[in-house]
């Protein structure tokens, strides 16, 4: 596997970025998206990103256009909606796959350190099957707004389903169990 710290990545706003500029930092990975039912997890991102970030937690939004063309937008026009509508301050990067042959590496990498994840992923699954939609099976991100837990070393630790809400008991105690250590 690769060191996912090297991996190369590109913000939104063009400039080269690597989780290796993020270290010492507990990190969550999210994949994120404009237009789907989930997209107002963007808020309560953004308020644990402010009840956190001076705790060392930094939120690193994905913007993917994998799940039924969700993310359609160009990075400037999901760069404004984010900030106007649920006033994101934290990174978003440029708009990548998720799955499928052109993954982009850090997510492959990310699945594979980490290929199952908590929370009601099964539940979900039937939900975008009642939806006419074929879900994907573990190790891929299963829909938008798929988390992953990575340490302040740059392992990933742990994985959320897309329905796991960023306010989840789960999920929060796991980051701040993550910036105890």
């Amino acid at each position: 596997m690769t060191d996912i710290a090297t991996i190369p990545l590109t913000r939104i706003d063009g400039t080269p970025d690597t989780l290796g500029a993020h270290q010492g930092k507990v990190l969550l990975i999210v994949n994120v998206a404009s237009k789907c039912g989930l997209t107002p997890q963007y808020e309560g991102l953004e308020e644990l990103f402010q009840q956190y970030k001076d705790k060392g937690l930094e939120i690193l939004g994905f913007p993917a256009n994998d799940f039924g063309a969700q993310e359609p937008g160009s990075h400037e026009e999901i760069a404004e909606f984010c900030k106007l509508n649920y006033g994101v301050s934290f990174p978003l990067f440029a708009k990548a796959d998720v799955t499928g042959a052109d993954m982009q590496p850090l997510y492959k990498e990310l699945t594979q350190a980490h290929p199952t994840k908590q929370g009601p992923a099964e539940e979900f699954r039937e939900r975008l099957r009642g939806f006419g939609r074929t879900p994907t099976e573990d190790p891929d991100v299963l829909w938008n707004f798929e988390k992953f837990l990575v340490s302040k070393d740059g392992k990933v630790v742990d994985r959320f389903a897309p329905g796991v809400a960023p306010k989840d008991p789960a999920l929060v105690a796991a980051i701040e169990a993550e910036l105890a250590k």
